[in-house]
């Protein structure tokens, strides 16, 4: 009968382990350093960051610890309580940015990304890559220490946005702001049971304190699209918008990598850009216009074209992220796969309208606010994972080039702690005749985007 009661008692303590892996956060938002229970330095702080009472007579207390067994060991400690050591590379569900995973050791890819896309990311651009049976892993271990300011938090993709990024364990605090509406959205997710802590900034005199000392800026800030409304229409609301926000980045946090989400980015990165020029901050490799919602559509419409597992496909854009100055290579798609020429025209067209789709569909209710949330939230992890020392984030984003002729295209890079690192040219070698005459036809458009961007800032310097 003893024996039985403590094998009962185990099989409980271990579907509370892989039923529920967001218990680990339980006690987490005591404090803003705290670090990722299951991700910190050492696994042996397990025993000390995760224990649980249990309720009732079954058991009262257990600890989860690194051992040297491959299986848990059960010591007793007194007739009611017992104690459970769990190696947590086998028995562990962390979760990692916003897929789940099963190590401890992270192994250095995308949680966006497959086992078959990252493979082949790495076999394409490093060229140390080893084949799939002999796997190197980096073991990034990374911890919840990192500051990120959503600016325009209480808006359609702030909310969703602030939401994902708070389920990071890479954050420890996350600083929400807004010109109003902005307290209740955090305290809302303060509620989170996830280790960073909340805070929020309302109104322009509380945006200094909200940017201070903070390593990664994301402004969603702006007026959402409504349907007959081109990315142009926006300009003139945003591009001051945008000059604003980032004049205030400039003063507090000029290290700091900055996500421009605003649209029209075509524009508001030129824009950007040019207000960090003025205040003697400007870092190109720091400055990015998030494109990833093209990227995120792409593979989203050939998985579902080609009948393909979704998490394994990577499809390259290019150029810009508006209208024909977003150019998909599907022919770059990873894993290759095999279109006729309707279909590339097909999807082509639907990637670069996939914006103008979901506002028609929304009927004046709003834009894309919960796919760009998304696609933002997974560009957010790729730089913090960049930042924590993974030596292998690739994305897309729209950035400053030597690529082309244009000062700014969206193009593959490799992200590292300093920015970018590298900007991948190979998958501009090679190109259809299709993808070819689309490059060179959205070039003169996105040549005016980028210099109305700057003129807008220049004018203003005169003016002033």
């Amino acid at each position: 009968m003893f024996l039985d009661c403590c094998l009962l008692a185990c099989l409980i303590t271990g579907l509370c382990v892989f039923w529920n892996p967001t218990f680990l956060f339980s006690k987490t938002n005591q404090t803003s350093k705290i670090k990722s229970v299951f991700l910190s330095k050492s696994t042996s702080t397990l025993t000390k960051g995760c224990k649980s009472k249990m309720a009732a007579t079954s058991a009262t207390g257990f600890s989860v610890g690194s051992t040297a067994s491959a299986g848990p060991k059960v010591g007793f400690t007194q007739l009611k309580a017992f104690s459970v050591k769990l190696n947590p590379k086998k028995y562990l569900t962390s979760f990692s940015g916003l897929k789940a995973g099963h190590s401890v050791s992270c192994e250095s890819q995308s949680s966006f990304l497959g086992d078959e896309s990252t493979l082949v990311l790495k076999q394409g651009y490093n060229s140390k890559a080893r084949k799939c049976s002999d796997r190197s892993y980096s073991h990034v271990q990374p911890q919840a220490s990192y500051k990120v300011a959503i600016l325009g938090a209480s808006g359609g993709i702030g909310q969703p946005l602030a939401l994902l990024v708070k389920m990071s364990p890479l954050v420890s605090q996350l600083n929400l702001y807004d010109i109003a509406n902005v307290k209740g959205v955090a305290s809302d997710l303060s509620h989170c049971n996830t280790p960073s802590k909340v805070s929020d900034f309302t109104g322009e005199s509380e945006l200094a304190a909200c940017l201070r000392d903070v390593d990664v800026v994301v402004i969603p800030a702006g007026v959402p699209r409504k349907p007959g409304m081109t990315r142009d229409d926006l300009f003139n609301i945003n591009a001051n918008i945008v000059k604003n926000l980032v004049g205030a980045v400039a003063d507090n946090c000029p290290d700091a990598f900055i996500h421009i989400i605003s649209n029209p980015v075509n524009s508001t990165v030129p824009i950007a850009a040019e207000v960090l020029t003025q205040k003697g901050v400007y870092d190109p490799k720091k400055l990015f216009g998030v494109t990833t919602l093209d990227v995120v559509r792409a593979n989203t419409f050939v998985a579902q074209k080609k009948n393909l597992k979704l998490i394994d496909v990577d499809v390259p854009v290019v150029g810009g992220h508006a209208g024909i100055t977003i150019l998909p290579l599907l022919s770059k798609a990873k894993p290759s796969v095999t279109l006729t020429d309707e279909e590339v025209q097909e999807l082509t067209v639907r990637i670069q309208n996939a914006g103008t789709e979901v506002v028609e569909a929304k009927a004046g209710a709003g834009s894309a606010t919960l796919s760009m949330a998304y696609a933002a939230a997974r560009f957010v992890e790729s730089s913090l994972r960049a930042l924590d020392g993974d030596a292998e984030v690739y994305e897309c984003s729209f950035i400053q080039s030597e690529l082309t002729e244009l000062p700014f295209f969206a193009s593959r890079i490799k992200l590292g702690k300093d920015g970018v690192e590298a900007v991948i040219s190979s998958e501009l070698q090679g190109l259809t005749e299709y993808e070819q005459k689309a490059l060179e036809d959205l070039k003169t458009e996105l040549k005016a985007s980028i210099e109305k961007g700057v003129a807008f800032v220049q004018k203003q310097a005169v003016a002033a």
